[in-house]
């Protein structure tokens, strides 16, 4: 596929429709949308309480891009690719760690956790190991929450930290720890799997249990039906809690009101941690959603943060990353069961694992042709096809 086709695919799309088959499907498409869209976006990827200490690392892959974020000496958080400046190969494999330094298993060249070459054996005395650091890409925090960037000039970043930060501060997100971790293979395009992720149309029937807490007919900025959701802002003011919502086109968070009697996203919608993530209220502060374009949601409520992920690896193939974080000095089998705390979303994502890949074999038909979303139960997947058509757009034009 062609940029010509991409943009006449584009073009094709009707608002307010889903997308023409030509950007679901193949894998020119994929090549595409990992160039213009997750090379050049913010993206989530994951908790400072992942990397508090000194030398503490997350290895992780944007589609081809293998990336390192390391806690460096000087306490500042710091993301490069990781690759050697040797011969390319990778210093860590994916997942979690601590090292002292950076030291490539083939060669043995030396970064320190700045990036900067320490040792390269028998390179020869006018050797400048300053010209080989690792390369750097763009990080920023807020409130606990990184994000990374992969292009030179990345989007402006300076109002999501602004807007968010009163938002999910008092989820202490710096007094946490990751207490259970799950990664799901989903046979399907990443986009159908957040076109998924983005709305609850389908919730009442596809996801009984979650349905029990999650104010599932709720519409736009989670407006609900009756007073419902003025009570709730009244107490949240009195308790001190900014309500939302605060967005921009590629992210948005709002403290929403779970069903009545309801505490917390879990089975019985009671309290799953003792010891809670944010007091205020007793943990009785709903849920603060908080969702950023192209591929990543999480919930905020009084007792834990689940955060999900997804992350296209090809075509018709998207892993799922969830975490699920709760109170740094919570402790296991005393404030907290980790089947109990993770039951919920766990059911969830694999009713949704079922729900997309039943999509992505009916979008693969000669028979699919693009439908009309409902814009009242899914105005933020409206709002997710229409960001992702504006970028694709920008980048068609810029090149």
């Amino acid at each position: 596929m062609e940029m010509s086709t991409i943009g006449r695919a584009l073009d094709a799309r009707v608002a307010g429709h889903s997308l023409p088959q030509a950007l679901y499907i193949g894998d020119a498409a994929y090549a595409f949308d990992l160039d213009a869209i997750f090379a050049r976006s913010w993206l989530f990827a994951g908790f400072e309480a992942e990397v508090r200490g000194r030398g503490d690392y997350i290895a992780m892959s944007i589609g081809p891009s293998p990336v390192l974020i390391v806690r460096g000496r000087d306490g500042a958080l710091r993301a490069f690719h990781n690759s050697c400046r040797h011969r390319g190969s990778l210093l860590c494999k994916p997942g979690t760690g601590t090292l002292a330094r950076l030291t490539c298993p083939y060669h043995r060249w030396t970064y320190g956790l700045d990036g900067a070459l320490l040792a390269a054996g028998r390179m020869g005395e006018d050797f400048d190991k300053s010209l080989y650091p690792l390369g750097a890409i763009q990080l920023e925090t807020v409130a606990g929450a990184i994000f990374i960037c992969l292009a030179d000039d990345p989007p402006p970043f300076d109002t999501l930290r602004r807007d968010l930060t009163p938002l999910l501060a008092p989820h202490r997100l710096d007094r946490a720890k990751v207490a259970f971790q799950s990664t799901l293979v989903e046979n399907a395009n990443w986009k159908l799997v957040m076109e998924n992720g983005r709305e609850c149309y389908h919730c009442q029937t596809g996801h009984p249990e979650l349905s029990r807490t999650f104010p599932v007919g709720a519409s736009a900025h989670f407006d609900l039906e009756g007073d419902m959701t003025a009570v709730f802002e009244a107490r949240m003011a009195d308790l001190g809690l900014p309500v939302g919502p605060a967005e921009e086109d590629w992210w948005q968070a709002i403290r929403f009101p779970l069903n009545p009697e309801h505490k917390s996203m879990t089975m019985d919608g009671q309290l799953s941690v003792r010891k809670l993530m944010c007091e205020a209220g007793a943990g009785d502060i709903g849920s603060l959603r908080w969702a950023v374009e192209p591929n990543s949601f999480c919930h905020s409520t009084g007792d834990y943060t689940f955060s999900f992920s997804a992350m296209p690896v090809g075509p018709s193939e998207t892993h799922v990353v969830s975490k699920w974080l709760v109170h740094e000095d919570a402790v296991e089998g005393v404030d907290f069961e980790v089947e109990a705390l993770a039951d919920l979303w766990t059911r969830t994502n694999l009713q949704d694992k079922e729900l997309a890949e039943n999509n992505e074999a009916g979008v693969r038909s000669p028979g699919y042709r693009p439908g009309p979303y409902s814009t009242e139960a899914e105005s933020l997947t409206i709002r997710f096809v229409d960001w992702y058509c504006r970028t694709a757009r920008m980048y068609l034009e810029a090149q």
